[in-house]
Formats: C-alpha cells, sequence, structure tokens
C-alpha cells in the first residue's frame, strides 16, 4: 500500500481506521471521500489535519466525477461509506440503495478503471440474517431481514462478481456490532451511555434480550489491515469477538460503570422485524494470525470514559438524533 482510498472517512468505524493506519503506517498517503451526511463528521479527523500524508475530499461515493478524482493514483480502496441505520431504513430505504448499492457500483467501475491492486469491501454480519443457534460461516447463504442488511447483500453480490467477472482484486469483511470512541449517538451503546450521563431513560427494544456480538473497533481496525496485508484475494473474512451480550446486560452495564439506578431502563415498542441474534464464525481470520485483543468489560469501561470526557463531541450530535435504540 502507498496510496490508500477510504469511502465514508469521517464516520466512526472509518474515522478510526484512518487513524490506525496512518499510525501503524505513516508512509502510506490516504485519501478520505466523505459526504459528510449526518453521520460524518470531520471533528472526527480534526488530529490529522495538519497531517501531509492525509487528504480530505468531500464527495458522494455515487458520483463518478468525485469517484474518479479521489482514486486518481491509489492503489487500494478501503469501503466503509454505508448508510447503516436499520430504524432509518425502515422508515425510508432510498438513501439506502443510493449510498450502499449504487455507490458500490461506481467505486467498483472507478477501481476497475484505475487498476486498483486491492479493493477491500466492509460489510456486517447483518446480511446473514437472525441466527437461533451457532455461527455464520463466510461460505453460509445471506438471509438479510431489514433493508439496510438487504442493500449491503446486494453490495456484497456485486462487488464478489466484478472479481469473478472482471478479475478485480477484491476483499470482504463480514463484521460484528462495533463500538468504541467516535460512535454517532443513535447506535445501542453510545445511545444509552449518553441518555445515562444526562439521567434519562435508557429505552430498550422489546423484551431487550436481542443478542449481539460486540467486537472493539481498534480490534476490527487491526483485522482490517491484517486483512489487506496477509488476506486472500477474492476471499471473505468474517471478524468477531466471540463475546455476546443481550441488550438489557449492555443497558446494565453501563448503569454500574457509572453508577446509575437500574430504574433508568424502560422499555420501548419493538423494531419491525427485529433479528434476535446474530453470531459469526472467525476462524478464517484468526488462521492469519489475528485475534481480539480487548475484552468487552474492558472496552466498554473505556468507551463510557470517552464519552464522558468528551462532552463536547457528541452533544451537539445529539439533539437532532430520534431517540430509539438500535442493533
Amino acid at each position: 500500500m502507498k496510496k490508500t482510498l477510504v469511502t465514508g472517512g469521517c464516520g466512526f468505524i472509518g474515522s478510526n481506521f484512518i487513524r490506525w493506519l496512518l499510525t501503524h503506517h505513516p508512509e502510506i498517503q490516504v485519501v478520505n471521500l466523505d459526504k459528510l451526511t449526518y453521520a460524518g463528521n470531520p471533528e472526527n479527523l480534526r488530529d490529522l489535519q495538519q497531517n501531509t500524508h492525509y487528504r480530505f475530499l468531500h464527495g458522494d461515493v455515487a458520483d463518478p466525477r468525485a469517484v474518479r478524482e479521489a482514486i486518481l493514483g491509489c492503489d487500494t480502496v478501503v469501503h466503509f461509506a454505508a448508510e447503516s441505520h436499520v430504524d432509518r431504513s425502515i422508515q425510508n430505504a432510498q438513501d439506502f440503495l443510493r449510498t450502499n448499492v449504487l455507490g458500490t457500483h461506481t467505486l467498483l467501475e472507478a477501481s476497475r478503471a484505475a487498476g486498483i491492486h486491492r479493493f477491500l469491501h466492509i460489510s456486517t454480519d447483518e446480511v446473514y440474517g437472525s441466527l437461533a443457534e451457532g455461527a455464520a460461516r463466510e461460505e453460509d447463504p445471506l438471509h438479510p431481514n431489514s433493508p439496510y442488511a438487504a442493500s449491503k447483500a446486494a453490495a456484497d453480490h456485486l462487488v464478489v462478481s466484478y472479481q469473478m467477472t472482471f478479475g478485480l482484486p477484491i476483499l470482504m469483511t463480514r463484521a460484528s456490532n462495533n463500538f468504541g470512541p467516535y460512535q454517532f449517538p443513535e447506535k445501542l451503546i453510545p445511545l444509552l451511555i449518553t441518555h445515562a450521563l444526562e439521567d434519562e431513560p435508557l429505552p430498550i427494544y422489546g423484551d431487550g434480550l436481542y443478542v449481539r456480538e460486540w467486537l472493539y473497533v481498534e480490534d476490527f481496525c487491526s483485522a482490517i489491515l491484517t486483512i489487506l496485508e496477509k488476506g486472500k484475494v477474492g476471499s471473505i473474512y468474517n471478524v468477531g469477538s466471540g463475546e455476546h451480550r443481550k441488550n438489557l446486560e449492555v443497558a446494565a452495564d453501563i448503569l454500574r460503570i457509572l453508577g446509575k439506578p437500574a430504574g433508568l431502563v424502560r422499555h420501548v415498542e419493538d423494531r419491525l422485524g427485529h433479528d434476535r441474534r446474530y453470531a459469526v464464525n472467525s476462524d478464517k481470520i484468526r488462521e492469519l494470525g489475528w485475534s481480539p485483543r480487548r475484552q468487552f468489560a474492558e472496552a466498554l469501561e473505556e468507551t463510557v470514559r470517552w464519552y464522558q470526557n468528551h462532552p463536547d463531541w457528541w452533544k451537539p450530535l445529539k439533539n437532532p438524533v430520534e431517540r430509539n435504540p438500535v442493533t
């Protein structure tokens, strides 16, 4: 990697990855293409503004002109740009189809024309659908149950087709739920943390027994870098921690860390089509030598303290947010 295009680099995972990449490979040039939607925040990378190896371009991944400008001279693409909030996809799926499907197609076409050496597509465990037991493997069929997951599954199929048809050197990750600093406060963990910090009720969908596999964002960043450096072209890699928690358990942990009363939890009307449980088998990426370094309990406490110490970051973002739980 000499020059890397990161799409959606002002979002939660994208910004963490750019910082991780430049910390571990300061010689790499990084171009960040981001539309700056509600969840894309330039403040996430304010500390890199003077870094001569970092360049920000304001543009839409579905705009061929913007993508052609951004990809010029790049040998690697890491594609984060996506609409990702399930509740929003239920309310209106149009933006999800434009960014997640058409945007991915635009980027694939530009990558093919530019002769990209590695195209890493960031997908999600949600494309496998809800699992009553066990863990999804990379070769398992996809069963997306929300418009968001369906748009990501469609993008996954497109990416694979460009490798099979055109020989584009693709790689793909399907990661479990990430959490950590700079996550927009509509997602479950930052939503619950910020509500607790303001002594507001913590909204929990339905019975609160929905299970997710939680992965600290820096562990995912290290997994992405491992895949770029060691992954086999054409391969998909699940990335998970193996640590599963019910939503009620996550809420209880956050309240305990902050010394807040358990009575702040409020059960609210359930989400339409809510998947009960996600889980992925991560044996394939572990064969590359990767494993998560952070235990959930330790990383959650660190995340809670980060939000506690950065109200200037999250308070301006929180007022416009629909105060619904998500995961």
